[in-house]
């Protein structure tokens, strides 16, 4: 039998505000060999002891900062032109709405509220049904507290949780992702169909007929695990079941108290603004069950405050309420097909072309939605009954919500005429100067590519693609060849290295190219991508002659580079060697995401030594797995991460990443025209903040750039960037203005 270590009243003060605590705590005491929470039946004294001395410490710790609410935030209005919005269209599209059996209209941009329209028979105080919404904020959201508390991980299989499908070599495949996000192969319940169990879903009766039970035990398989997409109504119930299985000796593992004291009270939202679960819990196996799949009635506030955390990513006035990264891993693309997230949907596959592809939303029977932009900065709910009974509710939510919404709010700044950057500006950077584009050093004419690293030797080594390198230069154009720079800006020469036994040939995708390159005790290591995926290449003598690793990156990684620190990797953080990618099997096809990898500097030749970057564990820790398919984002800009750079800047103890956006209204791509930003962290994985960031750069910013660290200089205050803008080595002078200058 669960029991509540605090009083029902002592823990709605503890977590009222300070939920990242109580988490940390809680999950010590859950782990911890002397405590144990649940029955104290059969204990040691000793133990019994403990286990009130953490809870004791625990309360303690606690209820001193109760005070401090994170909820301290309150909607501001403001007229729609103020934050970039045509008021003329954004009434156009309120009317239409109150036409089509709108109940509920609220638009906010930049916090600030610029439409906020109720019918007569409804109001900001009343609570309206969410239907399938719910899947979303409530399944999803709960989830999110899961993922933070460790007690899942995405990918593992569910039938841990779940004895009854350990045997079923089907179900026994479905993990915490294929549930989430409709790719288990569970069929779908809908009301009033020939399958007997999927009418007695709805009725929601007692156990052994609760809808949990009928999940369990009677909702078949359709297809294999991850390998199609159906929405399924079952598949969400098997998810809140799966983690309150997943949270049996969880201090609390009834999602409704949870989400109450872990989410909704610490953003504000009153208890008497929501209920979820269609009002009841169900007992199945001794868990209490509480449906996430619909059932939710929430008020347009408190809809829209959820909205809010998700746009911050989780943080609330100063706190974080669920850390980012579990917010991404329920709310972006599963990268499965559907490309949805965890209870929510997503524009990662741009299935509405007009939306922007970090726009993910939740929706519900009666076109119920809940839209967030992060992009835009943006969150819309709508509540009221079908849209248009002519077609089905995402298309009916496209045409007559989503599209004029859009053409009410431009996809670029009222001010700068620029999106969004995705992250927020550097704590300490305040300004990156471009010298003029007339200052810019080109050579190799006709070249591109241009990764590089300091070697041993104090010569920059790099490589060249679709070219013929320096002057003077090779007789045949080469899809890869090899170079070495001299000097300091801005007198440098480069030369050719020719080495038959790594050059390649191929115009574009046709042939194999250097990505990147990273000389470590004396051995020059090449990232060579077009090669299905990657491939890892060695020199042991400066470049003259190469070898091939005997494997390859087949999964993601179509991209590579490496983190370069000093000559011969001098000054490096640690004894690993870091590789990022956009997480794509392609250099040509953008990310939603980057990716990271790790391997010590003396096993760079071992493909079983590679760790993957899953993400931050709650203390702030980067979390690590050597299985590939576990890998996280570390950076994260939709369909805008693609060919990038990034090297440590040591007197600013910063990480410097170049990244060149894909996008480009040049017949010839990026090289010529297009955009491109700088973002800088304290650690490899981040967290990652914005230097600078433009759709248009004043010059074509190149396939692919980094910042030297040679050519960096004692101070960190000025940089160079090595691009191929223009199709050669181009080379520009950044200096950077920190914000301690303005102290």
């Amino acid at each position: 039998m669960m029991i509540n270590v605090f009083g029902e009243r002592d823990l709605e003060l503890a977590t009222f505000s300070t939920s990242m605590r109580f988490r940390y705590l809680m999950r010590f005491a859950r782990t911890s060999k002397l405590v144990q929470v649940g029955s104290t039946a059969g204990r040691r004294p000793s133990r019994i002891v403990a286990h009130y001395l953490v809870t004791m410490l625990t309360a303690w710790l606690i209820l001193p900062v109760a005070c401090c609410s994170a909820e301290d935030f309150e909607w501001q209005s403001a007229d729609p032109a103020e934050v970039g919005i045509s008021r003329e269209a954004l009434d156009e599209l309120c009317r239409a709405l109150a036409e089509r059996r709108t109940k509920a209209f609220f638009v906010a941009r930049h916090d600030k509220v610029v439409c906020e329209w109720y019918s007569p028979d409804h109001g900001p105080d009343r609570k309206h049904g969410t239907a399938s919404l719910a899947k979303a904020i409530v399944g999803g959201m709960a989830l999110a507290v899961a993922l933070d508390d460790g007690y899942v991980t995405l990918d593992e299989p569910v039938s841990k949780y779940i004895p009854q499908w350990r045997e079923d070599p089907g179900k026994a495949k479905i993990t915490i992702r294929h549930l989430g996000s409709h790719t288990s192969g569970l069929d779908d319940s809908r009301p009033n169909e020939e399958a007997p169990w999927k009418d007695a879903f709805w009725r929601r009766e007692d156990p052994p007929n609760d809808p949990f039970t009928i999940s369990r035990d009677q909702a078949p398989l359709k297809f294999a695990p991850g390998e199609g997409f159906q929405y399924s109504n079952p598949g969400i119930a098997m998810l809140t079941y799966a983690l309150a299985a997943a949270m049996r000796n969880a201090p609390d593992n009834n999602i409704r108290s949870l989400l109450r004291d872990r989410v909704y009270r610490p953003i504000g939202i009153a208890d008497n603004e929501w209920s979820i679960g269609y009002g009841r819990t169900f007992e199945v196996d001794g868990l209490p069950l509480v449906a996430a799949w619909g059932g939710g009635s929430f008020t347009t506030r408190a809809t829209a405050r959820i909205g809010r955390l998700v746009l911050k990513e989780g943080m609330w006035e100063g706190k974080q309420i669920l850390s980012r990264e579990a917010v991404r891993q329920v709310t972006q693309s599963a990268g499965l097909p559907g490309d949805c997230g965890m209870g929510w949907w997503t524009n990662a596959g741009e299935r509405f072309p007009f939306l922007p592809r970090d726009a993910v939303w939740g929706a519900g029977a009666g076109d119920e939605v809940l839209l967030v932009i992060p992009s835009l900065d943006l969150i819309m709910v709508r509540y009221g009954n079908d849209l248009g009974p002519q077609a089905p509710s995402q298309e009916n939510i496209g045409r007559f919500l989503f599209q004029p919404l859009m053409k009410a709010v431009p996809s670029h700044s009222q001010v700068s005429g620029q999106t969004q950057p995705p992250y927020p500006p550097s704590p300490v950077i305040r300004e990156l100067q471009w010298a003029p584009p007339e200052e810019i050093i080109r050579l190799a004419r006709g070249s591109d590519n241009w990764p590089i690293t300091w070697g041993d030797d104090d010569q920059l080594y790099t490589a060249y693609g679709d070219g013929w390198g320096f002057e003077p230069r090779v007789p045949k154009k080469l899809s890869l060849g090899l170079a070495v720079v001299r000097g300091m800006p801005p007198t440098i020469e480069g030369a050719n290295i020719r080495s038959e036994s790594v050059e390649q040939y191929g115009e574009g995708a046709r042939g194999k190219k250097a990505s990147g390159m990273l000389m470590v005790d004396g051995v020059l290591y090449m990232l060579v991508r077009n090669a299905g995926n990657a491939q890892l290449a060695f020199s042991r003598d400066r470049g003259r002659s190469w070898e091939w690793a005997d494997w390859k990156f087949t999964v993601s990684f179509g991209c590579p580079v490496f983190l370069n620190f000093g000559p011969n990797y001098a000054g490096a953080r640690d004894d690993y060697v870091y590789i990022y990618s956009p997480d794509s099997d392609s250099a040509y096809t953008p990310a939603d995401r980057m990716i990271l990898a790790r391997v010590g500097k003396d096993a760079l030749l071992k493909q079983e030594a590679y760790e993957y970057y899953v993400g931050l564990d709650p203390t702030g820790q980067p979390r690590w797995s050597r299985d590939i398919h576990q890998r996280g984002a570390v950076f994260v800009h939709a369909g805008r991460c693609g060919r990038s750079g990034i090297t440590y800047n040591p007197a600013l103890k910063r990480y410097i990443w170049y990244q060149v956006y894909p996008q480009s209204d040049h017949p010839e791509g990026p090289r010529f025209s297009g955009g491109c930003g700088v973002f800088d962290a304290p650690e490899p994985w981040g967290p990652w903040t914005t230097v600078f960031h433009t759709d248009r750069w004043d010059v074509g910013p190149g396939e692919s750039g980094c910042f030297p660290t040679k050519w960096m200089s004692t101070d960190g205050r000025e940089m160079w960037l090595v691009f191929s803008g223009e199709d050669c080595f181009s080379l520009r002078r950044a200096k950077l203005v920190l914000r301690s200058a303005d102290n």
